[in-house]
């Protein structure tokens, strides 16, 4: 009777926590989409501002994995064989000449798989963040709190993005971060410096017996209008003090617009850490990438993209064989704006690894192929 009771209270919570977040995604559901072909935003005078985002997916893997979770290095639309929200956000902004905060509440896969770590109340915050201006003459701020990561050519925001789906580079490094920076732009707007310091590697709470804090910067510059170029970096443990090792971390990307319908983005993430605390050997992880984007009218365009993920040790995924993961991956998509802000896209996606990684039915296997389509809406 006790193995009874205790299964039917474990049941009853975890039905408790589905029903909550139930209630999260109706809620911004209902909020998003029937505003989603209205105004561009809500606003109260020109200094509030308030936005909000949805998108469905369904991903159908052919190597039919067990479960609903696909594969464990994906932390967007990682779900097979049913329809979900991957990302339901609402946010408040507000700015003026000195003063600006940031408030994103969200719901979804992506909010469930990428902050998994975080007390349950965390799980929900997308952004919380203010930020206060330091200069009269010129455009230095200082900003605290969670905060979209300065690193990566991709986000959360799946429209914003060139290809369907995320890259392995972007599902693996930090979507969002913790702490503070200060910011500079040039008056001409063609560069962006800023430094940061970090509660760790997309972290909102620090790591448990974890209590040093990480480093970062970034650096933007946009010669012209057809090209930015863009250094950022990690420094830091995210790890407990007993098993301290620093991680060494940096992303290289530039976005191109070569003619008026054609832009690609080419990125490079490379990064070590100590294979052991106070060690002088270090781990080495990299991947090279290379996203396209062809715009064939207002309402049609399609993608592509060529990655390859090479973490032999076990950095970041850590698959536990022989030659760790290294894999090479491909998708191709096509977009359709069906109404000004609602979008539909389909994207084919394949990997190819030197080991047997991905989930197929009840075992691995070294190939994986899946298709994904998306509908999203915004305002």
């Amino acid at each position: 009777m006790l193995i009874i009771s205790g299964y039917q209270n474990d049941q009853q919570s975890q039905n408790n926590c589905k029903m909550k977040k139930a209630i999260v995604i109706g809620i911004m559901l209902g909020i998003i989409f029937p505003k989603a072909q209205s105004s561009d935003s809500l606003k109260s005078g020109n200094k509030l501002t308030v936005s909000a985002y949805a998108e469905l997916f369904y991903t159908y893997d052919f190597n039919r994995p067990e479960g609903s979770h696909r594969q464990d290095f994906l932390y967007s639309y990682n779900r097979h064989n049913e329809l979900n929200l991957n990302l339901g956000l609402i946010k408040g902004s507000y700015q003026n000449d000195n003063f600006r905060a940031n408030l994103a509440l969200m719901a979804g896969v992506y909010a469930e798989d990428n902050l998994s770590a975080e007390e349950e109340i965390l799980q929900y915050v997308n952004e919380a963040n203010v930020g206060i201006k330091i200069s009269k003459t010129k455009n230095l701020w200082i900003d605290a709190g969670i905060m979209p990561s300065h690193i990566g050519w991709e986000s959360a925001i799946g429209k914003d993005n060139i290809n369907l789906t995320r890259s392995l580079a972007a599902d693996n490094s930090p979507y969002f971060e913790t702490g503070a920076k200060i910011s500079y732009t040039s008056d001409n707007g063609k560069w962006f410096v800023s430094g940061l310091i970090l509660n760790g590697w997309q972290r909102i709470i620090q790591a448990e017996g974890n209590q040093s804090l990480s480093f970062g910067h970034q650096i933007i510059y946009k010669p012209n209008e057809k090209i930015t170029l863009n250094s950022s970096s990690f420094i830091g443990n995210d790890k407990a003090k007993e098993e301290k090792k620093m991680r060494y971390f940096h992303d290289l990307y530039g976005n191109f617009q070569l003619t008026k319908q054609f832009s690609a983005t080419l990125g490079f993430d490379i990064g070590a850490e100590q294979k052991e605390k106070g060690s002088k050997s270090y781990n080495l992880w990299y991947t090279p990438n290379i996203l396209m984007k062809y715009q064939l009218t207002d309402q049609w365009a399609f993608g592509g993209r060529l990655e390859y993920y090479n973490d032999k040790n076990g950095v970041i995924i850590n698959t536990g064989t022989e030659n760790g993961f290294q894999t090479f991956g491909y998708s191709f998509n096509l977009d359709y704006l069906i109404f000004k802000k609602v979008m539909l896209r389909t994207e084919a996606r394949g990997f190819t690894s030197k080991d047997a990684v991905f989930m197929k039915n009840n075992g691995l296997k070294t190939g994986n192929f899946f298709i994904t389509t998306s509908l999203s809406a915004w305002f």
